[in-house]
């Protein structure tokens, strides 16, 4: 990955607040990959950015049925949770290849994909950092970067 930005997230409020912003720089064909420990605010910054774009009251975890869809106005927004998986091949079986090309896909647990992750992501990171977390955002694509630098990704307490 050649850009990264740096956000501390002192609360769930924050982490939302950078759900939604994210959600303003979407495109079709965008993949963002959150990485991170149970319980880092992974589903919290997911479930922001759908009810920002698709008005969704309530954005159930798609813990158990590994995809979730929404439709947004420009866009499907596909919603993977895939802690469950037994092997990376088992993405072939939830529509992975449509969700790439055809929508904005949020994917969490992204590492169970394996090899098949596509290289031209926004890939966050949620960590522990003291009492609350730190999120790293990486892409390796200039235009993504610039999207990213655009939405002054900093912490407003």
């Amino acid at each position: 990955m050649d850009h990264k930005i740096e956000i501390n997230l002192a609360t769930e409020n924050e982490t939302k607040k950078i759900g939604i912003k994210l959600a303003h720089i979407a495109r079709k064909g965008d993949v963002f990959a959150l990485y991170g420990t149970l319980g880092m605010g992974k589903s919290v910054l997911a479930r922001a950015f759908v009810q920002e774009l698709c008005g969704q009251g309530e954005v159930p975890s798609p813990t158990f049925t590994l995809l979730q869809t929404y439709e947004a106005p420009d866009f499907e927004i596909y919603h993977f949770d895939l802690y469950r998986l037994k092997s990376a091949e088992e993405i072939f079986e939830i529509g992975v290849e449509e969700a790439l090309y055809s929508g904005v896909s949020l994917i969490e647990w992204p590492e169970k994909m394996a090899g098949y992750l596509p290289r031209d992501i926004f890939r966050l990171e949620i960590t522990p950092q003291g009492e609350g977390r730190k999120l790293t955002i990486e892409t390796r694509s200039k235009e993504k970067h610039s999207r990213l630098s655009a939405l002054e990704l900093k912490n407003e307490g």
